[in-house]
């Protein structure tokens, strides 16, 4: 099982956002680079990144931070936020990030996801980000009436490598992880399911490691890495005895 810290970058710096908020930002560090070596160092097998400026702005705001992250680890990095044209796929991975995660142009333009992954089999991720089972869009700025599982069935079927799967009411607030939700999702498909957003204790970790037989391959955790809540090691113990 597979436990991702997250670097959300915003202006070059690592943050965090509640409910994905851009009124309520906490700087961690200013040093996104250091920050993702420190992960790697404590046992993180892939790196979750994401471009909160390109999220909100629909084109990539952090590159040159991402180049730097993926040349400074040894370990896959994923990457999402403002990840609207092959051109910025293709940089990406060129930079040796490993899996571009796909969110708002999956649900606005379909075909989109589906030619990406042909003409990049294995290196694309989808995000599902949704609120009572309804999606969100653009940064999570606005709900929409798609479903998530019926969204996610047809991704499979477009090809994508895996899904990464957030509760937006959840994510940053540090109340939990909706297992039950993640759960029932990744019962749906046969493509890897990460959960995300709300895992704030190890037993949010016991919990994931409850419904793995469902599907779910892992957690892109936040908050709960930069407060303390838990040690990265002390996580894998729990998803990886």
């Amino acid at each position: 099982m597979l436990l991702i810290p997250a670097i959300d970058l915003k202006n070059g710096q690592c943050v965090r956002l509640r409910q994905g908020r851009l009124d309520d930002v906490t700087v961690f560090s200013n040093d996104p680079v250091s920050m993702a070596k420190r992960w790697a160092d404590e046992g993180a097998q892939r790196i979750h990144v994401v471009d909160l400026d390109g999220a909100f702005k629909g084109v990539p705001g952090n590159l040159k931070a991402v180049e730097q992250i993926a040349a400074a680890v040894n370990v896959p990095v994923q990457v999402g936020g403002g990840i609207r044209d092959e051109e910025t796929v293709q940089r990406y991975l060129n930079a040796g990030v490993q899996f571009v995660i796909i969110g708002t142009k999956a649900v606005n333009a379909p075909h989109f996801l589906r030619d990406l992954c042909i003409e990049f089999p294995n290196h694309v991720m989808v995000s599902l980000d949704a609120k009572e089972g309804r999606l969100a869009l653009n940064g999570w700025s606005k709900l929409t009436h798609h479903d998530a599982i019926e969204m996610a069935v047809h991704c499979e079927r477009d090809g994508v490598a895996s899904i990464v799967y957030t509760d937006i009411g959840r994510d940053g607030m540090m109340e939990g992880f909706n297992h039950e939700a993640t759960s029932k999702l990744a019962n749906a498909v046969n493509t890897p399911v990460f959960a995300s957003g709300g895992v704030s204790t190890l037993d949010d970790i016991r919990k994931l490691k409850e419904i793995e037989h469902t599907g779910v391959a892992g957690a892109v955790i936040g908050r709960a890495l930069y407060e303390n809540s838990f040690t990265l090691a002390e996580a894998n113990k729990i998803a990886n005895p």
